[in-house]
């Protein structure tokens, strides 16, 4: 006898399939005859929107994934005997499968442990210390995520804080953006803050702003605002196989959403579907790792309940610590979907 069916709603929000914006996009770029590689009208259209967007010029390349957009804009500031400062549950430490050595020729990661997800300067300065002269990595870049693995969010002033602190020693900074629109649609909402206010503003070189995560397809965009330290990066981009031939269907999906800001909307959408998730979650007298602030819920469960939401047919992973959990809302979570997993964890849980 089959148990219930799986539900993958708050799994991820690479669960989600694409909005409706990046499917029509793709159909309408499916006619005709263009040129190859990018040379094509919609792909200037959409590098020209990233300008609109940040308000300023820069060189934006388009890749497949996050993990060759993080891993070539690393190969771009790094070189093999490089250091490369992170948070410990940074994607880049995590779950990319060392890529990012392998793209530098060998870069060293070094990871630093906070409770929320966050660093701050006070946490990076003790590894400026570390080793002595040329037996150890010279380190030689930053890398921050923005929304963070545990879904907090850097406010513009924090991020300046990092990246003054970083030039100031010689790095260059990398943002891991494959969740950017949700954590650009929680600071407009909070201080009616820009996308250029979370980026070269806020003294950001190279951007990977992630596409996949807010109902795209197997696009994301790496934006440069060092232009300087883009030189020569559509040849990494081709060395590594990310060049798409058929470039104007990865491009058609970005210039569709950025034009009238339906990527900011779906991320809001999530976002607010996170926030009813973990106030509902809240009333039953769950906690929280750490306070919801994009569309991430990272809630402390007791197995038991763990067990009885899995066997009525929920997916979700143990993220941190020995009973943190996450739960990912994406552009197309439902009211339905928040409503059917509060009235299970109500069941399991009990009324508090």
């Amino acid at each position: 006898m089959s148990g219930p069916r799986p539900d993958f709603a708050f799994a991820s929000d690479n669960t989600a399939g694409l909005c409706p914006e990046a499917l029509a996009a793709l159909v309408a770029a499916n006619s005709g005859r263009v040129p190859s590689y990018g040379d094509d009208a919609t792909t200037a259209r959409a590098k020209q929107r990233f300008a609109d967007l940040f308000e300023t010029a820069c060189d934006v390349f388009f890749v497949f994934n996050g993990t060759a957009a993080n891993a070539l804009a690393l190969s771009a500031l790094c070189q093999r005997h490089h250091g490369i400062l992170c948070h410990a549950l940074a994607h880049i430490e995590t779950d990319e499968c060392a890529a990012p050595e392998f793209f530098t020729g060998g870069s060293k990661l070094l990871p630093v442990g906070t409770p929320d997800g966050k660093l701050r300067p006070a946490d990076l300065a003790p590894l400026l210390l570390r080793g002595h002269g040329v037996h150890a990595p010279k380190i030689r870049a930053l890398s921050l995520t923005q929304s963070t693995e545990l879904g907090t969010v850097y406010t513009p002033a924090e991020l300046r804080a990092l990246t003054d602190w970083a030039h100031a020693h010689g790095l260059a900074v990398h943002l891991d953006g494959a969740r950017f629109a949700n954590a650009a649609a929680a600071l407009r909402d909070r201080g009616g803050h820009s996308p250029a206010d979370l980026t070269w503003r806020a003294g950001i070189d190279v951007l990977c702003f992630g596409g996949t995560k807010n109902g795209l397809l197997t696009t994301e965009a790496v934006v440069f605002f060092n232009r300087e330290l883009a030189r020569e990066f559509d040849y990494r981009v081709k060395q590594s196989g990310q060049l798409a031939s058929k470039m104007r269907f990865a491009t058609a999906q970005w210039d569709a959403v950025l034009r009238d800001g339906a990527w900011l909307r779906h991320a809001a959408h999530a976002n607010r579907q996170a926030a009813t998730l973990a106030a509902g979650l809240r009333a039953l007298g769950c906690t929280f790792v750490v306070p919801p602030e994009a569309n991430g819920v990272f809630v402390e469960l007791p197995p038991a309940a763990v067990a009885a939401l899995e066997a009525r047919g929920w997916h979700f992973y143990r993220f941190v610590g020995e009973h943190g959990y996450r739960l990912m809302c994406s552009w197309e979570t439902q009211d339905a979907d928040v409503a059917a997993f509060l009235a299970d964890a109500h069941t399991v849980l009990g009324s508090g």
